[in-house]
């Protein structure tokens, strides 16, 4: 008589796939926990802007730039940086800045932000 025996395979997530799964996310949340005040500041810096643009001078809206940065603890821009020209009797202001974030080494994430108001 003859047995046969049925072999089941075994499925899922082993112990060395859990620990790689668990690297992976470690890795992964220290990386978003750097570029994320980068992107609040980003915010910052475009609603900085946008308040500067409803003035009628170049002077005026540098200086409304520099007080709202230094409320919002803005460092990555100054107002020396931003282009501002007048169109149709309204200020237009362009920004572009990086930022640069060490991950390890000589390994860098560099992120490049710009806008303009609205």
């Amino acid at each position: 008589m003859k047995t046969t025996t049925i072999k089941s395979k075994q499925s899922g997530l082993g112990y060395l796939g859990m620990l790689l799964v668990g690297i992976m996310l470690a890795c992964s949340g220290v990386v978003l926990a750097q570029v994320f005040p980068t992107l609040l500041e980003f915010q910052a810096v475009s609603k900085a802007v946008h308040k500067a643009s409803l003035v009628d001078s170049e002077d005026e809206a540098r200086r409304v730039f520099e007080r709202a940065a230094a409320i919002d603890d803005i460092h990555s821009i100054q107002a020396k940086d931003l282009d501002i020209r007048k169109l149709s009797g309204k200020l237009k202001i362009e920004f572009a800045y990086e930022r640069e974030i060490h991950l390890a080494g000589p390994a860098w994430l560099t992120l490049k932000y710009e806008g303009q108001s609205k």
